[in-house]
């Protein structure tokens, strides 16, 4: 096992207070009910952004919190790094719009885009840089507003997707106690060929915004849900072996699994096939719902509030997205 040269230094959330239960799509005409959804994703609850709030604002929400939890002030951060589906605008990148919001005048800013993956993208990144030297302390940022980005005529997606945002603090390990804690592995892949299982046609530079696009909805999230599910089973299977590997661990071994919450059968079958019972996972899909990138560390900033993830837990991260990408991690804290 290497020895981990950054840790977690704090964590936090920022959600919109509106919540969007099941029974309020009844109003939107749809052919769907409670019963239906719960049944096929285990979701109960979403939360919805208002017009006026942002992938920034939600993203802020959770960094101020995330580092008033490490102690770190604004200005002790050297770098951000903003997971997201739904960037506020195409250009620049809602990284520069944080940083901006929330002073952080030393940081070099920017976004990555591995869909659901992103988090632990992201903090691959920063761990990275954190071990070249290059950077000190990172602030790794998920945040979404899946709202903006859904067909709400489409039964089969817009009952899956919430919005929320979450922050992670991550920090260089610099003595010898801190040694044994931080992040002990990590695992990514990405297979662009299924691309086209999970996207948004349009949009971008090659098929640009134009009134014929808005017209037939291709904009907005396509989802062959079937496909999906298999890929994301078989490839979070592999993503935790991996990780577990790395970090030359077993299943039993693991105190926690936070897996993305994108469908409780997903999370059920891969905790399975990783040897780790239901009773060790954190599950919060039932009140968020998929809020792509954001959901693990929503998840984690919940778990360490309530108790679940503390000094000496073992944590494994997993997760699948478009792309398709998929990626995991174990963390020591």
């Amino acid at each position: 096992m290497k020895r981990p040269v950054a840790y977690v230094a704090g964590t936090g959330k920022g959600v919109p207070a509106k919540v969007m239960t099941n029974h309020d799509f009844a109003a939107l005409g749809l052919e769907t009910d409670h019963n239906w959804i719960v049944e096929r994703t285990g979701i109960v609850e979403r939360h919805i952004a208002r017009d006026d709030e942002t992938t920034c604002t939600m993203a802020a929400e959770a960094s101020r919190e995330a580092m008033a939890k490490a102690g770190v002030g604004p200005g002790e951060i050297d770098c951000i790094i903003l997971s997201t589906a739904t960037p506020d605008r195409l250009l620049p990148a809602t990284a520069v719009d944080l940083q901006a919001e929330i002073g952080a005048t030393r940081a070099s800013a920017f976004d990555i885009s591995a869909a659901c993956s992103g988090w632990i993208y992201g903090m691959t990144v920063a761990e990275g840089l954190i071990q070249s030297g290059v950077v000190e302390t990172a602030l790794v940022v998920s945040a979404e507003k899946m709202s903006a980005i859904v067909d709400w005529k489409d039964r089969s997606t817009c009952v899956l997707f919430g919005d929320g945002a979450g922050a992670v603090v991550l920090k260089r390990n610099k003595t010898a106690h801190a040694s044994n804690k931080g992040i002990l592995s990590a695992f990514m892949r990405s297979d662009g060929t299924l691309a086209e299982l999970l996207w948004r046609p349009s949009g971008g530079a090659k098929v640009p915004f134009s009134a014929g696009v808005l017209d037939d909805r291709s904009t907005f999230l396509k989802m062959a849900g079937r496909e999906v599910f298999k890929h994301a089973v078989r490839s979070m299977s592999e993503a935790c072996d991996r990780a577990l590997d790395g970090a030359k661990l077993r299943g039993d071994d693991i105190d926690v699994l936070i897996p993305h919450q994108a469908n409780v059968r997903i999370i059920e079958a891969t905790a399975k096939y990783a040897n780790i019972s239901m009773d060790k996972v954190y599950v919060n899909v039932d009140r968020y719902g998929n809020t792509s990138s954001a959901s693990i560390p929503i998840a984690l900033d919940e778990a360490i509030v309530s108790g679940r993830v503390k000094e000496g837990t073992t944590a494994l991260f997993v997760a699948f997205g478009a792309g398709f990408t998929w990626g995991s991690m174990v963390i020591r804290f």
